[in-house]
């Protein structure tokens, strides 16, 4: 005798099961098509720091006290008097949203090179990033605050600026000693995000005398993503 109530439920539950299945697969491709939906929006206002170009304006940078660095395009000023270090970059924002600079660090550059002379570094034998600390990323709660949002709008020029003062702040010992030895070569590592606060992204610039060049010159080392998974 055929028991219709078992095959009914059988076949409830085969339906419910394949409606399951159906419903999740539709859950899951709704989120993919709004992460990806968010992910082409927010690529549509995410700024990227860059340094300026050489025929980009020179930059006047004017400090409280009444310091003003001069910096050229593609190019970056570094001055200690009266035991302040005054630092400053010329920068692009090479992305389509507006960047908003909210804090940075400095330290003296770690020699790329496994041997050194009275003249300086051997260019022989390069070091591999890794052993430079290149590739180490800054913990961003040690960063000093801008004193002033800095603005760059999407495609434009702009500058960074930041002074050490206190000799017992992070960096001051080190930098002001390597400068007043003749020592100009440092990183700076620049916090910033796009205007709503998000896309936190870290640059690692490096600053260094250019030859046949006057002053310093500034190029970028390594980026690091804070809010979402660094492209390497």
């Amino acid at each position: 005798m055929t028991d219709w109530a078992t095959i009914s439920s059988l076949a409830t539950g085969g339906g419910t099961l394949v409606l399951a299945v159906a419903t999740y697969g539709s859950v899951r491709s709704a989120n993919r098509s709004a992460r990806l939906a968010e992910q082409t929006l927010l690529a549509g206002v995410r700024p990227v720091i860059i340094p300026s170009r050489e025929d980009d304006p020179e930059e006047h940078v004017r400090f409280g006290e009444g310091v003003i660095l001069a910096v050229p395009g593609h190019g970056a000023a570094v001055k200690l008097e009266h035991d302040v270090v005054y630092l400053a970059i010329a920068l692009r924002n090479g992305g389509t949203g507006l960047a908003v600079l909210h804090g940075w660090q400095a330290r003296v550059q770690p020699p790329r090179t496994r041997e050194s002379s009275s003249r300086g570094p051997l260019l022989s034998e390069p070091l591999r990033p890794a052993e430079t600390g290149v590739d180490e990323a800054p913990d961003s709660e040690r960063f000093r605050r801008q004193q002033l949002d800095l603005y760059i709008p999407a495609g434009e020029t702009g500058f960074w600026q930041g002074a050490l003062r206190d000799p017992e702040e992070p960096g001051y010992a080190e930098v002001r000693r390597a400068l007043a030895e003749g020592e100009r070569s440092l990183w700076i590592d620049l916090l910033y995000g796009d205007y709503q606060g998000g896309q936190r992204t870290i640059v690692r610039m490096g600053i260094a005398p250019w030859p046949d060049t006057e002053g310093e010159r500034a190029y970028v080392l390594r980026y690091f993503n804070l809010d979402r998974d660094d492209p390497r």
